[in-house]
């Protein structure tokens, strides 16, 4: 309930129920360690023979909580959110890199974004082939977005594929 709860304020997506309800077998969230899991119930019952001090991970690991108690969503998750994602936004390639070292998005480099996105929204970030690069937060809603200066940032930088390679001692 609390993994439902979370991913849709962080990431505006239609149905947490179409995550959970799968054709091919039911799929559950589970919380070990600061961590929310996604993973099969079969493999979750599984899980839960062995002891919560030996067990070190299952399933995907969409995200984790902070010691303030704040959840914060990993690169993981992206291709289990990216095909219901409610707002999106298309990067032209000259920004495609800079996105993927980690840097927030600018009007110059905003190549179109979801129609009535709203301010503060989860977007899922993707080039201009409909790849989904990442994910973040839009800075502006997508009316104030066209009017605006082309140095001012539309998406602030919350996750990227570059991810894998820059930390990927921790992303388990």
């Amino acid at each position: 309930m609390l993994a439902h709860c979370l991913l849709n304020l962080i990431i505006s997506i239609q149905s947490v129920d179409v995550l959970l309800q799968r054709d091919d077998e039911k799929y559950c969230f589970k919380f070990h360690r600061d961590r929310v899991y996604y993973a099969r119930e079969s493999l979750a019952k599984q899980a839960s023979t062995i002891t919560r001090k030996h067990l070190l991970s299952f399933g995907s690991s969409l995200g984790r909580f902070n010691k303030k108690g704040v959840f914060k969503l990993h690169i993981t998750a992206l291709d289990y959110l990216a095909p219901y994602a409610k707002y999106r936004i298309w990067v032209k390639p000259s920004a495609e890199q800079q996105f993927l070292y980690g840097q927030h998005v600018s009007k110059s480099g905003l190549a179109k974004m979801t129609e009535d996105t709203p301010q503060y929204a989860g977007v899922i970030v993707q080039n201009m082939n409909d790849l989904p690069i990442g994910f973040g937060a839009s800075a502006k809603s997508s009316l104030q977005s066209k009017n605006t200066d082309p140095m001012t940032i539309c998406v602030f930088h919350q996750a990227d594929l570059g991810e894998y390679i820059r930390d990927e001692n921790s992303i388990a």
